[in-house]
C-alpha cells in the first residue's frame, strides 16, 4: 500500500524530478551517453507517477467550489511541469535513435562554463562510507551533487549528512574540469574529452549550432524566470517570460532556414534531424514556461501550497537589491563567482523598468539592480549580504507560507 502524500510533497518532487531531467538529458547530448539518456526516462516514470498521485489528491481535497478553484493553479502548474518533463524526453531519444547531432553542436553545449555528468561510485573508490560535509566535494572538485539514485529511489538536493554507498549514482553539476576528477574518486576511468576545435570562417551549420544554443539557454531561464514569476508573485517577471516566449519563436524560425542551408553543405544532412528535435523541444519548454505563469494571472493570489513547494524544492528562487558600496556594487559577475561563492545562478537583473535576462560574465552591476537567482536554500542569505540587502525576512521577495500547507 502507497503512503499517502501531501500536494506540496508530490509538486516538489515531480518540479525537482523534471528539472533534472532537462538537465541529464542534455548532458546525454553533450556525451552522446545512452546511460544518461535512459536515467532520464526513467525519471519520466517517475513524474508520470508523481503527477497521477498529485491529481488524485487534489481532487480529493477539493470539498469546495472555491477549495477547486485554488486547486486548479496546483493542477495548471502539474501541466506545465508534465510539458517540460515530455520535452526532456524527446531531448533524450535524440541520443537513444540516433538521430544524428552534428560535433560542432556537441563541442558548443559540452564545452560550456557548467555541466552535468553521472559518475557510478565502482567497488574501490575514495567516497563510499563519507558524508557530504566530510568530503567537501564543491572546494575540492568544484562539483557538487544535485541528485543521488539508489537503487531505485531518488534523492534530490541531497544534504551535509549523507552518506554515499557503494553503488550510488551521482548526479552532478559544475565546471567540466571536475568531471574527471569526481569520476576518480568514484574509482571510474577518466572520460578526457577532448579540446573543442577551433573555428573558421562561420558556415551555415555554425550559424545553425549557435542557434540551438541559444535555445536551450533561453528555455532554461524562462523555466527559472517562471518560477521566480509566481514565488514572488511578480507581473512584470510573468511577461518577460512571454517575451522570452517570442523570441524563442524567433530563434526557431531562424534555425530553420540555417538548418536548409547546411544541408546544402553536408555530405550526409541526416546529422541535422537531431539539431530540430532538440531545438523543438527546448521551444517547447519556454511553452510550458509560459502556461505556468497563467497561475499568477488569474484573479487572486496563487495557492499557498505553490509558493511553499517552490520555497522547499531542491533549488530555490531568491532576490536580492544590490546596495550602495555593497560588495556586489560596481564589480561584474565574472569578478563576483557567485555561483562558487554563493551556490546561486543570477537568472536576470531588472534595473529601473528593464530586464536583463541571462546576465554574461561581463555584466556589472550598480547600485539599486534587483538580482534575481536561484541556487540551494542557504545560497540565498549569502546572496543577499553580499548585495548589502539588510531588509527582513517577510518583506519583498521572502515568501511565508502556513504550516499547514
Amino acid at each position: 500500500m502507497r503512503n499517502v502524500r501531501t500536494v506540496k510533497e508530490l509538486l516538489v518532487e515531480a518540479k525537482d524530478a523534471a528539472e533534472l531531467m532537462v538537465d541529464l538529458a542534455y548532458a546525454a547530448i553533450f556525451y552522446g551517453d545512452d546511460a544518461l539518456a535512459r536515467e532520464v526516462l526513467r525519471l519520466e516514470e517517475r513524474v508520470d507517477e508523481l503527477l497521477v498521485d498529485l491529481r488524485a489528491v487534489c481532487m480529493i481535497a477539493a470539498r469546495t467550489r472555491d477549495d477547486a478553484d485554488q486547486l486548479a493553479g496546483v493542477l495548471s502548474m502539474a501541466v506545465s511541469i508534465e510539458g517540460i518533463a515530455d520535452a526532456a524526453e524527446d531531448i533524450a531519444r535524440v541520443v537513444l535513435k540516433d538521430l544524428g547531432v552534428p560535433g560542432e553542436l556537441r563541442d558548443d553545449l559540452r564545452h560550456a562554463t557548467e555541466v552535468t555528468a553521472r559518475v557510478k561510485v565502482r567497488p574501490v573508490n575514495d567516497l563510499e562510507g563519507a558524508t557530504l560535509r566530510d568530503l567537501e566535494l564543491p572546494s575540492r572538485t568544484g562539483m557538487w551533487i544535485i541528485a543521488i539514485r539508489r537503487d531505485v529511489d531518488w534523492i534530490h538536493g541531497p544534504d551535509g549528512d549523507e552518506v554515499l554507498r557503494e553503488g550510488d549514482v551521482l548526479f552532478l553539476q559544475g565546471p567540466r574540469t571536475g568531471v574527471d576528477e569526481m569520476r576518480q574518486l568514484a574509482g571510474a576511468p577518466p572520460r578526457e574529452l577532448p579540446d573543442p576545435l577551433e573555428r573558421g570562417k562561420l558556415s551555415h551549420l555554425d550559424r545553425a549550432v549557435d542557434l540551438v544554443v541559444e535555445l536551450k539557454n533561453v528555455s532554461e531561464v524562462a523555466v527559472g524566470l517562471a518560477y521566480s514569476a509566481i514565488l514572488l508573485r511578480d507581473e512584470t517577471l510573468a511577461a518577460e517570460v512571454g517575451a522570452i516566449e517570442d523570441q524563442s519563436d524567433e530563434l526557431f524560425h531562424q534555425l530553420e532556414g540555417w538548418v536548409l542551408r547546411a544541408a546544402a553543405e553536408l555530405e550526409d544532412p541526416e546529422e541535422l534531424r537531431g539539431m530540430l528535435h532538440l531545438a523543438a523541444a527546448a521551444e517547447r519548454i519556454v511553452d510550458s514556461a509560459q502556461s505556468m505563469c497563467r497561475v499568477i494571472e488569474e484573479e487572486g493570489p496563487p495557492h499557498p501550497i505553490i509558493a511553499a513547494a517552490l520555497s522547499e524544492a531542491d533549488e530555490i528562487v531568491a532576490e536580492a537589491i544590490v546596495a550602495a558600496g555593497s560588495e556586489l556594487d560596481g564589480q561584474t559577475l565574472g569578478q563576483l563567482r557567485l555561483q562558487t561563492e554563493t551556490g546561486m545562478e543570477v537568472l536576470a537583473v531588472q534595473r529601473a523598468n528593464r530586464w536583463i535576462y541571462h546576465p554574461r560574465r561581463d555584466h556589472r552591476n550598480q547600485a539599486g539592480d534587483r538580482l534575481i537567482a536561484i541556487g540551494p536554500e542557504e545560497g540565498a542569505p549569502r546572496l543577499r549580504r553580499l548585495a548589502g540587502d539588510v531588509r527582513p525576512e517577510g518583506e519583498e521577495g521572502w515568501v511565508e507560507v502556513s504550516e499547514e500547507d
